[in-house]
């Protein structure tokens, strides 16, 4: 079922290429199959089915299953993370999606020198303006930038974003359309380490519309493992 689900989901990521405007037709898009709630029997599953990046949200809930996986993949943490976790984190995963803040990207630094590892990171962007999520406001996004660059144990790699949960996916185009167009300018900053290479943007409700849009990484979970678990 879950081998099932995860290639229409690679299916309708290639139609959703075919589908493209603005963004080059063969630019890949990495899929990261988010296993938030789902146990390890379900990873496996979906990993031999040719996943090879997993996204995760709690950090508890990563480290349980980090033990236990069997298995070779990327690590994406994708859900907020709090800075007394930093340390966890930089420990766990290979890219950190959802940096907001200054005063994060300072303990992932700290904690990062102290293991010797340049830890990757996106810095998450509030388009949307959601007092539910978190993210940086566009405003601010250019400070925080170039913070990531110059501390020297982050390596920047992109931006992430999430849409607000609209019934109709049609409303995720314009903040979708507009994301991509801040990348674009984003990859232009004269940076002196970041390398600026992905837009992470697109869930299981709105990823087709993120990839017509331009993201090139997308995080879905219920589509390829079903409803959570609790």
């Amino acid at each position: 079922m879950i081998e099932e689900k995860f290639h229409e989901v690679e299916a309708k990521i290639a139609r959703s290429m075919e589908r493209r405007t603005r963004v080059p037709k063969d630019e890949p898009v990495r899929l990261i199959a988010v296993t938030k709630n789902h146990d390890v029997a379900a990873m496996r599953e979906a990993i031999d089915a040719g996943a090879v990046d997993i996204g995760e949200n709690r950090i508890q809930e990563a480290r349980d299953k980090y033990e236990r996986l069997e298995r070779k993949a990327t690590w994406h943490l994708i859900g907020h993370l709090q800075t007394n976790k930093a340390r966890q984190a930089v420990k766990y995963f290979d890219l950190i999606h959802s940096v907001d803040s200054e005063h994060l990207a300072r303990a992932i630094d700290r904690e990062a020198g102290k293991l010797g590892k340049v830890q990757d990171i996106l810095v998450q962007v509030n388009l949307a303006r959601e007092e539910s999520k978190s993210g940086v406001f566009r405003e601010d996004l250019r400070a925080l930038l170039d913070l990531t660059d110059v501390l020297p144990n982050l390596r920047l790699c992109g931006l992430m974003c999430i849409a607000p949960n609209y019934d109709d996916v049609e409303k995720c185009r314009p903040l979708f359309h507009e994301m991509y167009e801040i990348y674009q300018k984003v990859k232009e900053f004269p940076f002196q380490t970041a390398n600026i290479k992905y837009l992470s943007m697109g869930m299981s409700h709105d990823y087709p519309v993120a990839v017509e849009e331009g993201a090139n990484m997308v995080r879905v979970g219920t589509a390829i493992f079903g409803p959570r678990q609790y």
